[in-house]
């Protein structure tokens, strides 16, 4: 007694050899294909080969008829036993449509054995036989409605290659993975990191290649401000020093240590803290030691 498991292995053993079996008789169909447009070509010119070729059609469309499934065994059978043998209209369909291709080409030959010299409805008789038969394929349609051919096989889920995303820590990168590194964008094959805040709407960070050994490509500033909806004038692309074309400095925004106290002071902590208040000098020193130095500031 077979386990499930064995009658499965088998079960797909046995669809393997068939779909083997039917990748063959394609192949001997297209090889036959070729062996009557060879056949008819030449019969317009010699009827030296006309009888071989008449035979071996003959030949191969009988034994093509009686190997078809068309369940005569088993309507021989059923006769047999008494029974009232099953209609078989979808079988004659089948044997008539297998033998289209064979008759059509002995009409073919036979026509050009009788019409004298090379005419021209000879040849556009083997234009027809050929197209047809290589497009429509009748003999493989009439063995499929009778074993309807399997299913296509299903790609196992470990075949199938799925890209992911890399996911990564800063959304930043991540924005710049899936906004500006793409194909396509302002820098394609590129990762954003060490990404630092210098201010309320001010960004530092590092662009380095994804690809080992390459540079950074030239990023337009333009297409870069589109991206990230700043004014290009805020946008800063430069060399990293110390280091390579393969990373570039990013610069986003205005910095806070780029703005001088005074201006700091009145847009930043005044209006929040101290609304009025200004700054007209600054004391340098400690909470320890004494102020030692003083720097005034024009008000």
């Amino acid at each position: 007694m077979l386990s499930p498991d064995r009658l499965e292995r088998l079960r797909g053993q046995l669809d393997s050899g068939r779909r083997r079996l039917d990748t063959a008789r394609s192949h001997v169909g297209r090889i036959a294909t070729a062996a009557g447009t060879a056949a008819a070509t030449a019969g317009l010119f010699t009827p030296a080969v006309t009888g071989e070729s008449l035979l071996a059609t003959a030949l191969a469309t009988g034994a093509g008829l009686l190997v078809l499934p068309t369940g005569r065994a088993a309507r021989r059978a059923a006769a047999s036993d008494g029974e009232a043998p099953a209609p078989h209209h979808q079988a004659n369909t089948a044997m008539a449509l297998y033998a289209a291709p064979g008759v059509s080409l002995l009409g073919v030959l036979i026509a050009e054995r009788i019409v004298p010299g090379v005419h021209w409805g000879e040849g556009l008789a083997v234009a027809v036989w050929s197209a047809g038969t290589f497009y429509l394929r009748p003999s493989r349609t009439a063995r499929h409605l009778l074993v309807p051919p399997l299913p296509p096989l299903k790609k196992a889920a470990a075949d199938l290659v799925v890209q992911e995303q890399p996911a990564y820590d800063h959304p930043a990168a991540q924005w710049w993975a899936e906004h500006v590194a793409v194909e396509g964008g302002p820098a394609p094959d590129t990762v954003l990191e060490a990404i630092e805040q210098t201010g309320e709407r001010g960004m530092r960070a590092v662009i380095r290649s994804a690809i080992e050994g390459e540079p950074v490509p030239d990023i337009s500033k333009r297409r870069l401000s589109a991206r990230l909806k700043v004014p290009v004038e805020l946008i800063q692309v430069e060399p990293l020093p110390g280091h390579g074309e393969d990373v570039q400095r990013l610069l986003v925004g205005e910095a806070d240590e780029d703005l001088d106290a005074r201006t700091l002071w009145a847009t930043r902590i005044a209006p929040l803290a101290m609304p009025g208040a200004s700054i007209t000098s600054i004391a340098f020193g400690s909470m320890t030691t004494p102020t030692t130095l003083t720097k005034e500031i024009d008000a």
